[in-house]
Order: C-alpha cells, then structure tokens, then sequence
C-alpha cells in the first residue's frame, strides 16, 4: 500500500481517502500483523502518536520552528526500528511510519501526516478491539 498525501500539491490538495480509505487499510495491515506476538498494542501506537502530536504543537506554537524540528520528526524512523528489534510494533507500522516521513518536506506535507494519523489511531483501535 502507497501512502500520497496529496492529490494535487500545488492547488493545496489532499487525496480526498487519505483519512479515511488509506488509514483504514494502513490501520487494518497493521492490526493484521500482530500475530501470536501480541505487537502493536495500542499503548505502543500511542507513544508514537503522541510524540508527532507534541511536535504539532510546537509547529503550531511556533511555525518558523518546523525546519528545526524536521530532522527529530523525521528520528521516528529510527524510534520505530528499534522498537520493531524489541518486538514492540511489527514491520508493517514501521513501514507506515518510513512511507509517511519519507513525504514530509514542509508544514503542509506535516499537517497532512497528522491528520493520517490521527484518523489511523481511531481506526486501529476500533479493528484492534474487535
């Protein structure tokens, strides 16, 4: 599954499924990946949500700060393979994770990678409860 956040980047334009279509799939394939392992507990998925969350408030806060901050948001990768080699959150949320930092260029690629994960977060506990 390929994330594309935009439609048209130009015109400002988000992929009209990106909330809901693509992060109900992305939220599913990663549901699916738990397996026997138990990976992926929502507690885990949080600390990674709620890491990007701090990071929009400092943007929002601050929005000359995003170039500063850019190279920390971009460290999740490295957050998430090491908690893949721990056994925490399986390649499939890593691969979520790569596939939407590798967009991040700017503000906007930012606030639409939150806005996907926000509704990926809502999705994944919804598959991850039943």
């Amino acid at each position: 599954m390929v994330i594309k956040f935009w439609k048209d980047k130009s015109k400002k334009l988000l992929e009209p499924e990106l909330f809901s279509l693509i992060a109900e799939d992305w939220a599913k394939n990663v549901k699916d990946s738990n397996g026997k392992d138990r990976k992926n507990k929502p507690t885990q998925i949080r600390k990674f949500y709620d890491e990007v969350i701090r990071f929009n408030s400092i943007v929002e806060t601050n929005p000359d700060e995003f170039d500063n901050i850019l190279p920390y948001l971009k460290m999740l990768n490295a957050k998430a393979a090491y908690a893949v080699g721990r056994k925490l959150v399986s390649d499939e949320f890593k691969q979520f994770i790569s596939e939407s930092l590798l967009q991040i260029k700017d503000k906007d690629d930012f606030i639409a990678f939150v806005g996907l994960f926000e509704s990926f977060i809502g999705y994944y506990k919804f598959y991850y409860e039943k």
